[in-house]
C-alpha cells in the first residue's frame, strides 16, 4: 500500500507548457510532508488534484543548474 504524504506549493513560479487535457509542467516551491521546501519541476492536472513524477532540487542543486544554464 501506497505511504500516506502531504504536500503544499508555497510559490507557483512558472508553467511551462500545458497539454490538451489541461496538465500543466509547472515550476513550483514545494513543502512535502512539512518539510522546508524545495524547487519542484512536474507535471500536475488541473487544482493540483493530481501530480506526474517529477525531480526536486535543494537550494543548492537549483543554483548549480541555474549557472550552468547560464553559462551555456
Amino acid at each position: 500500500m501506497a505511504q500516506e504524504f502531504s504536500y503544499e506549493i508555497v510559490e507557483e513560479i512558472a508553467v511551462l507548457s500545458e497539454s490538451p487535457k489541461g496538465w500543466r509542467k509547472e515550476f513550483n516551491l514545494v513543502s512535502w510532508n512539512g518539510r522546508p521546501p524545495k524547487f519542484d519541476l512536474r507535471e500536475w492536472a488541473p487544482n493540483h488534484e493530481k501530480m506526474g513524477k517529477g525531480i526536486t532540487l535543494s537550494n543548492e542543486e537549483f543554483e548549480i543548474l541555474s549557472n550552468t544554464i547560464k553559462s551555456m
